[in-house]
């Protein structure tokens, strides 16, 4: 028998903002099979929770105090590769949805959907699809139909997002110069910037900055 209807599916929510944390769950809650089992507010604690409890799904905010989503995706993953990871946010930034693909998320969904829809779209998970917003499928239909623009180097891998990050690491800028640049906060501009050294092979910013210069990205 289908296991989304017969067996409760077993959450956590990760969300730093406790009113909209404790509000979903309460939704959620309320005339679904779906048990709250627990609660965090930061990538240590999703990591702590989800290791301690085990569920079958995770909603995750993208932006967290000590990090980003992706990031405690990509922790939770190495331990209990079979949990399931569905972003729930605010941002429609291509940049986070990508990561959040990345980090091996099986759904991205935006706050402002309808209750009933996000129940659905957690049933769909459980059951091996993935979820997107509408909005967010066409955001990666319009990547996928970008493979025949030519491309500097790095941006056969990095993301639109990371090459601004990359260009202000070649100014010479900070991490807290590059947030207010960006309008992001700095937590997600450490992210941009390991993920950056990663996908490059370089051992810090000085070799991100060289190579930006070597490969026409700053004049």
């Amino acid at each position: 028998m289908n296991r989304s209807v017969q067996t409760p599916i077993r959450l956590v929510v990760v969300d730093d903002h406790i009113l909209f944390r404790e509000g979903l769950a309460a939704i959620i809650r309320s005339g679904s099979n779906i048990e709250v089992v627990g609660q965090a507010g930061s990538v240590r604690e999703a990591v702590e929770v989800v290791r301690s409890l085990s569920p079958d799904i995770v909603l995750m905010d993208f932006g967290l105090p000590d990090g980003t989503g992706a990031e405690a995706t990509r922790a939770i993953l190495k331990e209990q590769p079979e949990c399931k990871i569905v972003f729930i946010t605010m941002s429609e930034e291509d940049d986070d949805l990508f990561a959040a693909i990345r980090s091996g998320a099986k759904g991205y969904l935006l706050k402002n959907m309808h209750p009933q829809k996000l129940i659905a779209a957690l049933r769909s998970v459980q059951d091996g699809e993935s979820a997107l917003s509408r909005s967010m499928t066409m955001r990666v239909m319009e990547e996928l139909s970008h493979t025949t623009r030519p491309a500097y180097p790095a941006e056969i891998t990095l993301t639109r997002r990371e090459i601004d990050v990359l260009r202000a690491i070649a100014a010479g800028h900070s991490n807290m110069e590059i947030a207010n640049r960006l309008f992001i906060t700095e937590n997600t501009v450490k992210y941009h910037v390991h993920s950056i050294l990663e996908k490059l092979n370089l051992p810090d910013r000085k070799e991100a900055a060289t190579y930006a210069r070597q490969h026409g990205l700053i004049q």
